[in-house]
């Protein structure tokens, strides 16, 4: 990323958040941009990559504490467009400082003593933003560049969530091109230090003799390398899009909603730089009867009024297809909780938390003559108090 990005970039407005946010409100903001602007989800749409690239380029800053604490002080420093020298409107007596600010970003490269001029204004912006400073030698090469994070999601079944699966998921991003390897050169040919930057890939710009600006070089749109016959793939930048296959492992255990990160599995890096991550947000699809409180599986359980009265033995299904046998302890009122241990969803240690049985007490809506007398019968035999009486009582 170059200079002038960090001083002429608003980040924080790409993202959608004040400069005061915090962390976690960046990355909330991020992933729902990226998600919205993601190229498998806006096919064909030039606009909605870049946006894409933007987005994840803002993030790439301001998303890192250390990079956001140094582009908000280049920003503080340098964002009018320049460092204002002080003094320019002259010093006591009528006379300025009497040097040229060119001299602080190495662009005249002489000393008094005729030498060639180092360190300078230049090289410690270098230093901060990652750019470098102007080289006095044509032997310099950019830096590795880490490769951007990507995002995808998938959606599983609920028994793969809890038990784990592996998914394929196909993903499109930004990596090296394959016929050239990055070099953007044609093939048999290689690419030349750019002479107009040094290869350093940034230029500098004095103007008024007090603003100092930054910025890509125009001859070699800030790669810092110029090829005489370009890649006929890539037409000379060196990029490409990769579009392939990559299969996926999904814990046990993962919830709906959760994000998994894949280290280097995101876009290749450039110059040798290391790849970036993947993220995969997983959603889970809700199943016919079981639900989930953690790792652990629920389950409603309809019982009849007689075998929550008198008990029973009762079957009822498991996850895993093999039905076991729960007993009802009789006099079980409705809403009562029933356990069967090692029933429920992996954890990370490979054991299994429980399924947790909801006892819901059928009471029924139709009944036979000889079931009314019977339960008739019932009433008149249990002689029971009024269960209503404490409802009456003074207060």
């Amino acid at each position: 990323m170059s200079t002038k990005d960090w001083l002429e970039k608003d980040f924080y407005k790409v993202l959608g958040v004040s400069k005061t946010a915090e962390q976690d409100e960046i990355k909330k903001s991020y992933r729902k941009l990226a998600r919205k602007f993601h190229p498998d989800s806006n096919a064909g749409d030039p606009s909605a990559e870049a946006k894409f690239k933007e987005v994840s380029e803002a993030y790439d800053v301001v998303g890192d504490a250390k990079k956001r604490k140094e582009y908000d002080e280049a920003r503080r420093l340098f964002g009018s467009g320049g460092f204002r020298m002080p003094g320019s409107g002259g010093a006591q007596g009528g006379q300025g400082f009497g040097f040229d600010v060119g001299d602080l970003f190495n662009r005249s490269g002489q000393t008094t003593g005729g030498g060639s001029g180092g360190g300078g204004l230049g090289d410690i912006l270098g230093g901060m933003f990652g750019g470098g400073g102007r080289s006095t030698t044509t032997t310099s090469t950019a830096r590795p560049r880490r490769g951007a994070d990507i995002e995808t999601e998938a959606t599983i079944e609920f028994a793969e969530a809890v038990n784990g699966v592996t998914v394929a998921l196909r993903m499109t991003s930004d990596e090296p091109c394959k016929t050239c390897r990055g070099t953007g050169a044609k093939y048999g040919t290689v690419p030349k230090v750019c002479l107009k930057c040094e290869g350093t890939g940034m230029q500098t710009s004095v103007q008024g003799g007090v603003f100092a600006m930054t910025e890509p070089c125009t001859e070699c749109k800030g790669r810092g390398l110029v090829v005489d016959q370009p890649c006929e793939t890539c037409h000379g930048s060196g990029r490409g899009q990769s579009s392939k296959t990559m299969q996926v492992r999904i814990p046990a255990g993962v919830q709906d909603g959760q994000r998994i990160r894949l280290k280097g599995k995101g876009a290749a890096g450039e110059r040798g730089g290391p790849s970036g991550d993947l993220y995969v947000s997983v959603h889970v699809k809700a199943h016919r009867i079981f639900g989930r409180q953690g790792e652990h599986l629920t389950l409603p359980v309809p019982v009849s009024f007689t075998e929550a009265a008198l008990g029973a033995e009762i079957k009822v299904p498991t996850l895993d297809g093999l039905p076991v046998t729960v007993r009802i302890p009789a006099g079980t009122a409705n809403g009562s909780k029933l356990r069967v241990r090692g029933k429920g969803s992996t954890r990370r240690d490979g054991s299994k938390g429980d399924l947790l049985l909801t006892i819901e007490v059928q009471v029924p809506h139709e009944l036979t003559d000889e079931q009314r007398e019977k339960l008739q019968e019932y009433s008149t035999a249990s002689a029971q108090t009024d269960l209503r009486a404490g409802l009456f009582g003074s207060s």
